[in-house]
């Protein structure tokens, strides 16, 4: 207030010029009660606020969830894009897809997508070109991160299980390349685990457990994270260790976790939208690689396990839960 009478004091001073109305679609792979849903949620609406667009003024958001369900998926991009909004955020590939599928024009960030460019997404990370632009989930070193913490444990990890689901993760073969071309070197064998419903990951973790050695890498997925609960706690049940991609599984239960901060890339999500409701094109603002990274590890996961974590991986550990 102060700063506007300041300006209206100032000869030939023009009052600054209010923001116009924004609408901004949503489509997001997960479900609005998760927790961390909700934090990104805010910090993607605070981060609008502050650069001038905010709700019950000049912004106006339409949200659309589909809890992993493609066909939901389907269904809401076409009602996003009917309304013709001034930007659209897609929340994982299976979202950018069915974005992509209805609109070329309308201008798409996205985040937690997994090689956009070899998804065909964008023509480059540094040149997105198209409608499209945004912030991945994943960086080739984090594989053999994944990996080394398995090895991390006494008793160690020999051979690991690579839990996703083919259709909602149809970029898993770059993760499974890079956690493939990890695994010589900590000396863990590999094998991919495929799974399309919820009732095939018993039969995974069980064949793990047939053997002494055996652990679980579950990569970054919409459908890992839909049944986040339920394989946290096969892997409980079966006493085999696994390492995850995400916070939430840590803390659900979970016996490590690596990944992003979860939250980061909405904040910065929230400047790209910014910047388009200004007029700036998504094909010429860099797709970005995740920048913040944290390790969660749970000792009472590990003691229910029977395991226990080298002192290195503690020392490492951004958080451990007790």
């Amino acid at each position: 207030m102060l700063g506007a009478m300041a300006a209206s004091l100032v000869p030939g001073a023009l009052p600054a010029r209010p923001l116009p109305t924004r609408r901004l679609g949503v489509l997001w792979s997960g479900r609005a009660e998760d927790a961390v849903n909700k934090l990104r949620v805010a910090a993607l609406i605070e981060g609008l606020a502050a650069l001038g667009w905010g709700l019950n003024g000049n912004l106006e958001i339409a949200w659309r969830w589909t809890a992993g369900a493609r066909a939901l998926a389907n269904r809401y991009a076409a009602e996003l894009v009917r309304d013709e909004p001034d930007a659209l955020l897609a929340v994982a590939t299976p979202s950018v897809a069915a974005l992509r599928e209805q609109t070329r024009t309308i201008p798409i960030v996205f985040v937690d997508v997994t090689n956009p460019v070899g998804q065909g997404f964008v023509e480059s990370l540094a040149h997105p070109g198209g409608n499209l632009t945004g912030f991945t989930d994943f960086d080739p070193p984090m594989a053999g991160k994944w990996l080394e913490m398995l090895t991390k444990i006494v008793p160690r990890v020999a051979r690991a299980a690579v839990l996703y689901n083919p259709v909602t993760a149809p970029f898993a073969g770059a993760m499974i390349a890079a956690v493939d071309a990890a695994a010589p070197a900590v000396g863990v064998s590999v094998r991919t685990a495929p799974v399309r419903h919820e009732s095939e990951i018993e039969a995974v973790v069980a064949d793990l457990a047939r053997a002494p050695g055996g652990g679980l890498l579950v990569l970054p997925d919409s459908f890992t994270s839909i049944h986040a609960e339920a394989i946290v706690g096969l892997a409980a049940r079966h006493r085999i260790p696994a390492v995850y991609w995400a916070r939430a599984f840590a803390e659900t239960g979970g016996l490590m976790s690596y990944g992003i901060d979860p939250v980061d890339p909405w904040r910065h999500a929230a400047l790209y939208v910014g910047q388009i409701f200004k007029g700036a094109k998504p094909g010429d603002l860099p797709v970005q690689n995740p920048a913040k990274f944290e390790l969660l590890v749970n000792l009472k996961a590990a003691a229910a396990l029977g395991v226990t974590f080298a002192p290195s991986l503690l020392a490492a550990a951004d958080r451990v839960i007790e």
